[in-house]
């Protein structure tokens, strides 16, 4: 492994770190105290915790570990790692936090500087690879096989959430709830340039077959593959395919492997118009080819 390996992965999981210590800090000074749940898993944790006296952190390890587990062959082994050290780790510090007095019971501003925080703990935890929450991971294996976006089936999951959280507590605390929620998804699309944001990649290469294999059978994306020349290396391939921003990580690693020559671009995509293709198990052609 090269010097700049190591240094990544060292980098990869010190920022992961800083990211726990913040939304473990926002969560259990902030939220908890005020009673302003999170969303996906962690909320469900938070519910479960006062009901039964039984501390969040046993429920987040609990709950979160079988979604971490499914999500593991659509991103890989690396995310599963740095997923499973976040967690654990924002777990531990939880239990540390939570025995402190809450640092504000002012409604509003718990409201805003938990959410706040913990949108850019969470975003420098998925810009580096990692997530906190199982729920993405579910909702990326749903988004694979339906027409839903990620977004979508984070969204519906956490509305069911609040809901729930209003007839227990008062739908005061679930749109207080709701309102943190927006305000930590718009700092997470701030800190690690959106958070079910598409990005389109261009791969010139020449290895283009056995890139876009492992794209459709990593990713479950398909790839478009063009004709193209260079100026001074001559006849080459072009790749293009559509992608999620948690895959941004794996699909490096893809186009890098065994030490690949490829060059790589990628765009933000504002909109997606027409069905997106996914993978599908009958599937038996994986490059859709257009010479340009």
């Amino acid at each position: 492994m090269h010097k700049e390996d190591i240094f990544k992965i060292f980098m990869d999981f010190f920022i992961i770190t800083i990211g726990a210590v913040i939304a473990a800090f926002a969560l259990g000074e902030f939220l908890i105290p005020n009673l302003i749940l999170d969303g996906g898993i962690n909320g469900v944790s938070l519910m479960l915790s006062k009901i039964t006296k039984v501390s969040i952190s046993i429920f987040i390890v609990a709950l979160n570990i079988p979604f971490m587990l499914a999500g593991y062959k659509s991103l890989g082994k690396s995310f599963l790692f740095k997923a499973l050290y976040a967690m654990f780790l924002f777990s531990l510090l939880l239990l540390v936090f939570e025995r402190r007095e809450g640092f504000t019971s002012d409604i509003i501003l718990a409201t805003v500087y938990g959410g706040l925080m913990l949108g850019i703990g969470v975003g420098l935890i998925i810009k580096r690879g990692g997530c906190l929450d199982g729920t993405e991971t579910i909702a990326m294996i749903i988004s694979k096989k339906t027409n839903f976006s990620v977004g979508q089936v984070v969204l519906m999951f956490n509305i069911v959430i609040y809901t729930i959280a209003g007839f227990l507590y008062g739908f005061d605390r679930a749109l207080y709830s709701l309102l943190t929620y927006f305000i930590t998804f718009k700092i997470i699309d701030i800190v690690s340039e959106g958070f079910e944001q598409a990005k389109a990649v261009f791969v010139i290469t020449n290895q283009g077959k056995e890139i876009a294999d492992d794209i459709y059978n990593k990713l479950g994306r398909t790839v478009t593959s063009l004709e193209g020349e260079g100026l001074i290396n001559g006849k080459t391939m072009v790749l293009y395919s559509v992608i999620t921003r948690l895959e941004l990580s794996e699909f490096k690693q893809i186009v890098t492997k065994d030490d690949r020559r490829a060059f790589v671009t990628v765009m933000d995509v504002s909109e997606i118009i027409g069905r997106h293709m996914k993978k599908r198990p009958e599937d038996s052609v994986k490059i859709d080819s257009t010479i340009t």
